[in-house]
Formats: structure tokens, sequence, C-alpha cells
């Protein structure tokens, strides 16, 4: 039986519309506009299938969520953003992520790492660069890796589901790594999630549960698509080494 592009689209939205079942803090809480996808034409069109859109709005919005996480870590840790700039964190977020034809996604105050070494520095006790930075293009640059740094897909187009599968398990380990890593006196290195007996804020752990669906439930229906066998790797999320892409 086919299944049709508006039936994952579907459960795409069901499994987003779970990962969203708390009620928002109003603090560091900034308006996410509704998601739209933007007018493609007709030449345009006829080089997709359906899992070649479904693709598309699977990368977009999870760049949309790192765009997100990126201003609210800067909110959440100001001092990070003036490691890289004076300029407000929106601005640093714009230039990040749209200025990508010029940097290429490797900056020098982060070494030029990326992926999952990017990651890591984030968390190097060692590392006096902004901390923010390293941890979003490491994680950006790893999205990109697994869908062969491509943003736009076609018919001609061949994705790994393993790769992409094993990727949103890499994004777990990320989300635990930053709620839990702390210094040698016990600090966290980066603030996101706080919970106290005034405020309960659980956004930014919302925000991962929406990038981790996205990015299974595509694995997964692109593995049944092309009948490929995905290993469903479980981990220990404290010991766990980031899984391969």
């Amino acid at each position: 039986m086919k299944i049709t592009f508006k039936l994952w689209l579907s459960l795409l939205i069901l499994t987003l519309c779970a990962c969203a079942t708390d009620t928002p803090s109003k603090a560091n809480k900034p308006e996410k506009p509704v998601p739209q996808q933007q007018d493609r034409s007709t030449l345009n069109q006829l080089g997709k299938a359906d899992f070649d859109r479904m693709a598309d709005v699977e990368i977009r919005e999870n760049t949309e969520s790192l765009r997100l996480l990126m201003l609210k870590l800067y909110k959440r840790n100001p001092h990070e953003l003036k490691k890289s700039t004076a300029d407000i964190a929106e601005k640093m977020v714009t230039w990040v992520f749209d200025a990508s034809a010029q940097h290429h996604f490797k900056f020098t105050e982060i070494n030029n790492l990326q992926d999952t070494d990017a990651i890591f520095l984030a968390f190097n006790p060692d590392f006096t660069g902004d901390r923010v930075l390293s941890f979003i293009v490491g994680m950006h640059t790893m999205l990109l890796k697994a869908h062969n740094d491509k943003t736009d897909f076609y018919f001609n187009d061949t994705l790994n589901p393993q790769y992409i599968y094993n990727v949103a398990r890499n994004i777990e380990i990320a989300a635990w790594k930053l709620s839990n890593a702390r210094n040698e006196n016990g600090a966290l290195y980066l603030l996101s999630n706080e919970i106290n007996d005034k405020e309960k804020n659980l956004s930014f752990e919302r925000e991962f549960g929406k990038m981790i669906g996205r990015t299974d439930l595509y694995a997964i229906a692109l593995a049944e698509k092309s009948q490929r066998f995905i290993s469903r790797v479980m981990q220990n999320l404290a010991t766990a080494l980031f899984l391969p892409f």
C-alpha cells in the first residue's frame, strides 16, 4: 500500500504535538512563528518526490529549532555572547545561520571545529571561547552531514536512514550533556532548563524533543520506503559516545 506524503506529514504533526504537552514558562520564551511551507515553482516541484519534500521539511524545521535554541542559550548565558560579539543575540544568530555562504560554518573562535568535535569543545574545561557558538554549530553541522550537507532534496538524492537515525540519538546525548555537564566547581557549563520553587522552564527540553521526533520519524519512514534495516542502538546517555553518521 502506498504511503502518501500527506499521511507522513500528519504523523509528523502528531509527533511534534506530543513533544509539547507541558505548559511553557514565560521566562526566556522567544516567539516562534508558525512554520509554513514556502511556495515552490512547478519546475522545482517536478524534481521532487514525496520523501524529498519530507526531507526538506525535516531539515528546515530542525534548523529553525537550532536557531531558537541558540537565541535562548544566549539569553540564559549572556557572558558567552560577549566572547564573540558586542551585538545583540538576535543579530548573532542571524549571522551564523544566514551568512553560511561566507563562513561555511567554520569559525576561528571555535578552532574551525564542526559536528561532534564542536559539541565536545563546548564542554571542554580548558575552552575559554563561546560555548553556545560551539554547541549550536556542532549540532547544525552534524545534522547537515547526515543529510549529505544538503538542505534541498531531489529524486537523485540518496540519504542513509541509519545515519539520520544515529543523529537523533546524538541529539539525545547532546541534550543530556547540556543539562548535566559541569565544571570543576560543580556549575553547569551552560544554563538551559530551570526548575525551582518559583519557576519551571523546560522549553529547551521541549525543543530538543521536537528535533528528535522529526529526525526519528523521517529516518523510520525512509527506511520503510527503501526497505533498509535500521540498527536500533540503546545507549546510556551518561557514558555513550556519539554514533557515526
